[in-house]
């Protein structure tokens, strides 16, 4: 069909002759510069340096100011000429200015007259052309809307046909998805999905029926997928086979869904670890499986069984925790494997680990999350049950080694089990101290308990009311329960060290009950008579200490050091319990001892002759000496001291062994203050020193096991019986000390050279009280005092010669400064 003849539009000539006129009427004007003269020169110029004109030349000019000006200055008349004289010459100027330009405005003035004319005829010109432009409109809408039309329809068929090949496409895919053959590879097919979802969201197929009926299919294909993924991925981690769990993950990726995927593992890791707990901690499941139902042996409403079904609830409460240790185990070694996959595995294309696609940097990890929740869970769950179940309770803190127990192995069998080179662990530190926490209400119970079983016990043998003391059965049943609580937590090092602060608490209590029932005053000091009840008293305490201390020691000897220094103050504080209920009469003893050795002084030992050196006897003062240590044996340290085929080291043995040997250093002290001394009295000395090794290793303690005292005592003997010359190169003075050397030396000197003793004036017993306040280097500066008196006397009457002993201290107490030195 042919299209309509389009009408043309012609311009009347009177169109053209209003545009031609239009352009012609306005002349232009004359060139300034055609018919002028140069400007003559402007009087403004003039009046801008004249002081009193180019006032009127600023934009601030203000007449009054100007008139008072003038007439304050007086010269009002001379201002009125000069202004005078200046109008005329303005008036002159523009008068010469309009004659100079007078063609020029007379052009312009023409320009405007004809302007005007043409101006007044446009209107009708400007109806005219608007009428001719409404009839050009109305020839041009048909065509226009038919143009429209056609442009409309195209439009529809060209969607319509990107519908239909769009469609053909997504039937195409979704054939190739549902009719895969050989067995379909799940990632390839979740590729597919994903495809022709997109596809048909962003083409936007929706409402056509044969595409929604096809994607009916396909989202039912998609849900199988899921399934078969989520198969492999529990497969993969149950089997331990990372390959199956990044498959299945990837099939999730294909689909687009990854992290909705991931999230939902983690939360399904999440809930299978608190309900483990949860169904743990049931006591209502646990009376039935314990066989008590509803009836007798049943559980009550506070979580008790009834009277029969105790023992067999507990045993299912076990069980059930170590079921629900094995569930946890699985849970976090099941999120730990995903976020191994995850980090191992990257995107094939992208080459973006699997890992950030479902998870940013700062948020906590897969295995962190799964274990923060089952801590959670754990630690409300115990908690609930604490104060909800008196049974569960009882069970807990009773057997709260079992159950800590069952966490540590649990914390090491994850470490281990995740411990791979190259992965991070499944557990941090900080999530090892929260599980632990999440059980530390049962360990407070525990220790209290602990505590509370053990000083319960001390404060029944001990009782407040009175002044008894326990028998060595209860002293051993008490070092049997501290064992045993000991022995329940040896293998866990973090509980141990906590018992063991349990076990140094009830050891101070049991010092400071102890300590209150030792006895005191004269009669648990005497030591002449026979042995008191106080006395008696005081050694089973000293004995019964003295056995705790030895036996507890003998256990922590058996513990790691550093939960071993848990028990130290604890049993140093036993100790020094143990040697305050028998100190005062060690001390009264060794006083006695010594009473008799200062006797020595009042013993002549400077008698010559047959008779003294004939006589076999031992001095007085020793047979004083060994009658007390045969009473102290007999009435005293045969109750102390274990049995001689004991080879053990007792508080009690360490305490004559110290008394013995101070018994031997304060003879062989005062032995060498004795002066003078014959051979007579040597002999005698050595007789006594005899009768004293006797008397000490009968009646006190072995002198071959007493060391240096023993070892000084056989070497003073021998030394007794040199000359003065042999002792300088002698190898016994190695055992002596050198105060010992020096003040026998005094033995063999003149008379006038005084000992210390003897140039202060003071009696043995305040000189050996000196002796015992002082270094040897002290010792040595009183005795060279002497020696420096004996060299003046000597010098002041004009001898040379020195007794042979002079340089011989002299040269003892030298070696003496150079070793100090």
């Amino acid at each position: 069909m042919a299209a309509p003849a389009t009408p043309r539009l012609l311009l009347s000539p009177t169109s053209k002759d209003l545009i031609a006129s239009a352009s012609s009427s306005f002349p232009s004007p004359p060139s300034p510069t055609s018919s002028s003269s140069p400007d003559p020169a402007s009087p403004l110029d003039a009046f801008a340096s004249d002081p009193v004109l180019s006032a009127f030349l600023s934009p601030s000019f203000s007449p009054s100011d100007f008139s008072s000006a003038a007439l304050s200055s007086g010269l009002a008349a001379s201002r009125a000429e000069q202004l005078q004289e200046a109008i005329r010459l303005l008036r002159r100027h523009l008068r010469a200015e309009v004659l100079r330009r007078h063609p020029l405005l007379l052009s312009h003035l023409l320009s405007l007259r004809s302007a005007s004319a043409s101006l007044s005829s446009l209107p009708s010109h400007l109806h005219l052309l608007s009428s001719h432009l409404s009839l050009l409109s109305s020839h041009l809408s048909a065509p226009r809307a038919h143009l429209a039309h056609s442009s409309s329809s195209l439009s529809t068929l060209l969607s319509t046909a990107d519908l239909l090949l769009h469609s053909h496409r997504l039937v195409r895919l979704s054939s190739r998805l549902l009719t895969s053959t050989p067995p379909p590879d799940l990632a390839r097919q979740a590729e597919l999905h994903r495809e022709i979802r997109l596809l048909y969201e962003e083409k936007n197929l929706a409402g056509i029926n044969a595409v929604d009926e096809e994607m009916r299919k396909v989202d039912a294909a998609a849900s199988k997928l899921r399934s078969e993924a989520s198969a492999v991925i529990d497969r993969g981690i149950s089997e331990s086979n990372q390959n199956d769990v990044w498959c299945g993950l990837q099939v999730y990726y294909n689909l687009g869904e990854l992290k909705p995927a991931v999230e939902g593992l983690v939360a399904k890791y999440k809930v299978a670890g608190a309900k483990s707990v949860a169904v743990a901690l049931d006591m209502k499941a646990i009376s039935m499986a314990a066989g008590g139902g509803g009836g007798p042996g049943g559980v009550q409403r506070s979580g008790t069984p009834q009277i029969g079904g105790s023992k067999k609830a507990a045993e299912a409460l076990w069980d059930r925790m170590r079921q629900c240790m094995e569930e946890l185990h699985r849970s976090v070694t099941a999120a730990w494997q995903l976020q191994t996959v995850l980090t191992k595995k990257r995107v094939p294309f992208t080459q973006m680990l699997f890992l950030e696609e479902v998870w940013q940097e700062g948020e906590p990890l897969l295995t962190e999350r799964v274990w923060d929740a089952i801590v959670k869970a754990f630690a409300s769950q115990l908690k609930s049950a604490f104060t909800a179940s008196s049974f569960v309770k009882e069970i807990f803190t009773l057997g709260y080694p079992r159950l800590f127990s069952m966490i540590e192995n649990l914390l090491e069998r994850i470490l281990r089990d995740t411990d791979v080179k190259g992965t991070l662990p499944a557990l941090t530190p900080e999530g090892k101290n929260n599980m632990t926490a999440a059980i530390e209400i049962f360990q407070t119970a525990f220790l209290a308990l602990c505590h509370s079983r053990l000083s319960d016990y001390i404060n029944s043998i001990f009782p407040m009311s009175g002044r008894g003391i326990p028998s060595k059965d209860q002293i051993s049943r008490l070092i049997s329960r501290i064992q045993e609580e000991v022995e329940v937590v040896r293998t866990h090092g973090h509980l141990l060290a906590r018992v063991l602060q349990e076990i140094g608490k009830v050891l101070l209590l049991l010092a400071q009950r102890a300590e209150y029932q030792i006895s005191t005053g004269s009669e648990a000091r005497q030591v002449t008579g026979t042995v008191t009840p106080a006395q008696l008293k005081n050694f089973a305490l000293c004995l019964h200490l003295q056995d705790v201390h030895t036996r507890i020691s003998s256990i922590v000897s058996t513990l790691p050091n550093v939960t071993s220094e848990k028990l130290s103050k604890s049993l140093e504080a036993i100790y020094t319990v143990a040697c305050d209920s028998v100190s005062p009469l060690f001390k009264e003893m060794f006083d006695r001892l010594g009473s008799c050795i200062l006797k020595m002084h009042d013993q002549d030992f400077g008698t010559h002759g047959m008779d003294a050196t004939m006589d076999n006897n031992a001095s007085a003062y020793m047979e004083e000496l060994q009658k007390c240590a045969v009473h102290f044996r007999s009435e005293f340290l045969s109750k102390l001291l274990p049995s001689s085929s004991s080879r053990s080291e007792t508080i009690c043995t360490i305490m004559v062994r110290s008394m013995a040997s101070r018994v031997l250093i304060l003879f062989i002290r005062h032995a060498s203050l004795v002066r003078p001394l014959s051979e007579a009295g040597k002999l005698r000395m050595a007789r006594d020193m005899a009768e004293l090794e006797l008397a000490v290793g009968q009646n006190l303690f072995p002198v071959e096991q007493l060391g240096a005292p023993y070892r000084a005592l056989r070497a003073f003997r021998p030394v007794l019986f040199l000359e003065t010359s042999q002792l300088e190169k002698s190898p016994l003075l190695r055992d002596l000390p050198p105060s010992v050397i020096l003040h026998h030396l005094y033995s063999r000197g003149p008379d006038e050279l005084q000992s210390p003793l003897q140039r202060n004036k003071l009696t043995p017993l305040q000189y050996s009280l000196w002796l015992d306040s002082q270094g040897e280097d002290q010792i040595w500066k009183g005795v060279k005092a002497t020696l420096d008196d004996y060299e003046m006397k000597v010098r002041s009457r004009g001898d040379k010669e020195f007794s042979p002993v002079y340089p011989l201290m002299l040269q003892i107490g030298s070696a003496l400064s150079q070793a100090k030195g």
